[in-house]
């Protein structure tokens, strides 16, 4: 086990959990107060979830970039895949998502956070594609994740659409 790179994978991804936690630490009163659709969850759902996720997340990311090739790839003299652009890609959808909170939360603008949040449900799933190319460990560690994103793309809309419509 590649300990400085598991630890930098649990810092780079917790991290930026923690930061837009932060910079949106003020939402669960809101959040409370605001229209809940229907399958809404109460606010402590959503730490605990999302600390669970980004758990997973760093662990996948790990995965991917501790992969070694297998033999037909080491016979063809080529990497499982390129590491470096699917970790990039790894890396735009973590800022993607920590971005989100702020739209909505912040600065209220649910119909630009339910866009944003679409962009983000696309590029978690091409993330976790890329990532069961590399590993398939890696790639179904991050399907809860897909999940729990297809769901908040559902509150996003839902707000959005009682806000707006």
């Amino acid at each position: 086990m590649k300990w400085k790179a598991l630890l930098l994978s649990l810092f780079l991804t917790l991290g930026t959990g923690g930061l837009a936690g932060f910079l949106t630490s003020g939402s669960m009163q809101k959040y409370e107060e605001m229209y809940h659709p229907p399958l809404s969850p109460p606010g402590w759902v959503f730490p605990v979830v999302w600390s669970i996720l980004y758990v997973l997340m760093a662990v996948a990311a790990y995965l991917v970039y501790t992969a070694v090739p297998n033999e037909e790839q080491k016979k063809e003299e080529r990497e499982p895949a390129d590491k470096r652009s699917v970790l990039k890609l790894y890396l735009v959808q973590l800022a993607v998502n920590a971005v989100w909170p702020v739209l909505f939360f912040n600065l209220n603008l649910y119909l630009a956070a339910a866009v944003w949040i679409l962009l983000l449900w696309y590029l978690v799933f091409l993330t976790a594609e890329n990532f069961y190319k590399i590993r398939h460990i890696a790639g179904k560690l991050l399907v809860p994740y897909f999940i729990w994103v297809t769901f908040a793309v559902y509150l996003n809309l839902s707000i959005a659409v009682y806000t707006y419509f």
